[in-house]
């Protein structure tokens, strides 16, 4: 998380980070993970460690929800630890930034 604080907006680089939700404490499920209790203006950090050990995620400056339909701004981002801090940001070529169900969990797109 440290090296992702200059990649964050600036209004966002001294703000203290809560964990509301980990697979390990609260289980595999995206439903969980929606209701964790986030406010839904507070910005998101989603890590996730995959099987081989890998480690990305992404950045959104609302809270990650279930929706109908793709939201977020051109804050969002990817980014990946493979082997070291990429981040991929917003190209301004569409609006799809984060959709997600009971299902999936979707980040960019187009």
């Amino acid at each position: 998380v440290p090296q992702l604080g200059p990649q964050l907006p600036p209004r966002l680089t001294q703000q203290p980070w809560h964990l509301l939700y980990s697979t390990g404490r609260d289980g595999f499920s995206l439903r969980t993970m929606y209701r964790s209790g986030a406010r839904p203006d507070s910005p998101a950090l989603l890590l996730i460690r995959d099987t081989e050990a890998q480690t990305f995620g992404a950045f959104s400056a609302s809270a990650i929800r279930s929706s109908s339909s793709f939201y977020g701004t051109g804050e969002t981002f990817l980014f990946s630890f493979c082997p070291e801090l990429k981040v991929f940001r917003w190209t301004g070529r569409n609006d799809f930034f984060l959709k997600g169900d009971v299902n999936l969990l979707m980040v960019g797109g187009g």
